[in-house]
């Protein structure tokens, strides 16, 4: 199963236990992308925009560290948790899916939700953290090497794979409590809590990727149940269900955020303040713009002389780099670079409008 996958040319996947027919299945979750002639063995399960590179024989699950890189290494799967963040290639794919959905009709058939961070991936990341901390705690934080589903995973890259963790946690909570509080002028810490309070219980606990709907585990178990006791009969009537939870997506994902923002800051409804906030907004800041130089430090590799290879073949390296620009363009006028570098200032327009807002409220 594969779900908005980037696929390298020569890409495979096979069963080489075919014995009692078929039945080991494989799934590559949404995002994820394979390099030429990647090969992976089944049963296998990859997490959410992963890069699967060469080919793995180990029967992994990876589905609770996302935005990994597999890599081949003397036939074996080395993982690089979170590295698949901080690289231009997952924001750009990011944006072109929702730039590929071509439907014209407003009342569209497929509830598809395209939000690279959600509930669905955030509680992936959050797990991830748990299994690499784990790992740092039983095998020792000097150790060289860990393993974990077969994958060896390096000290170096244990380590950068937590940081990134954290990086996306307060990336994700942060737009979260700023999309909720924006708009509103507050008096007092008691206004800012009632906001803050959930507009429904619904969202809370698991959430899961039906073929593109983004959705609390909990409301498709219910669905379940109401097909199973035949309170739903119609294919009519379980779109709707589906249409419903694609239209409360933003309601349903704050409580699930919320909760998350009082176990991950150590906060609590009846006693969080304007100070609580504007500290969650300056770590969100922070992020957001570590984040997107990391991935501007990756797009200016394209850029680099050994990427001018092939352009002016006729002439020196000044006629090299002039042919390079005139068919790619300079760096600093490329659309995706101009678009990161407002990024960064419209995020951090963002966060100090709302601090500057709340933060002399009592």
């Amino acid at each position: 199963m594969f779900s908005f996958m980037n696929a390298g040319s020569g890409s495979n996947q096979s069963n080489h236990m075919y014995k009692l027919g078929p039945i080991h299945q494989g799934i590559i979750e949404r995002g994820a992308k394979t390099t030429s002639n990647s090969y992976v063995l089944w049963p296998a399960k990859v997490g959410p925009f992963s890069l699967i590179l060469g080919r793995h024989y180990q029967h992994s699950d990876t589905s609770n560290l996302p935005f990994s890189y597999l890599v081949e290494n003397n036939n074996a799967t080395h993982l690089a948790p979170a590295i698949n963040l901080r690289s231009v290639g997952t924001i750009r794919d990011a944006k072109k899916w929702p730039e590929r959905d071509r439907r014209k009709d407003p009342d569209k058939l497929d509830f598809i939700n395209f939000n690279l961070l959600s509930p669905y991936t955030i509680q992936k990341v959050f797990a991830g953290v748990n299994i690499l901390k784990n790992l740092q705690a039983t095998a020792g934080e000097t150790s060289e090497i860990y393993t974990y589903q077969s994958c060896i995973i390096k000290n170096t890259a244990l380590k950068k794979g937590l940081e990134l963790y954290e990086i996306v946690i307060h990336k994700f909570l942060g737009n979260s409590i700023i999309k909720r509080l924006e708009n509103i002028r507050f008096a007092s810490n008691e206004e800012i809590r009632n906001r803050l309070k959930p507009d429904t219980t619904v969202g809370s606990g698991e959430w899961v990727d039906i073929s593109g709907l983004i959705a609390p585990k909990s409301e498709i178990d219910h669905l379940l149940c109401q097909i199973e006791s035949g309170e739903i009969t119609k294919l009519k009537e379980i779109n709707n269900v589906f249409k419903q939870l694609h239209e409360q997506y933003y309601t349903l994902e704050w409580t699930w955020a919320w909760e998350k923002i009082q176990e991950f800051y150590n906060l609590t409804p009846a006693t969080i303040t304007a100070e609580d906030i504007v500290a969650i907004v300056e770590k969100w800041k922070t992020s957001v713009v570590k984040l997107d130089e990391m991935i501007y430090n990756d797009a200016k590799k394209e850029f680099s002389l050994s990427f001018k290879t092939g352009f002016g073949s006729d002439g020196n390296i000044q006629d090299q780099a002039m042919d390079f620009e005139y068919v790619r363009g300079a760096f600093d006028k490329n659309p995706f670079v101009v678009t990161t570098l407002k990024h960064i200032e419209d995020k951090k327009a963002l966060g100090d409008e709302l601090i500057e807002r709340i933060k002399n409220v009592k």
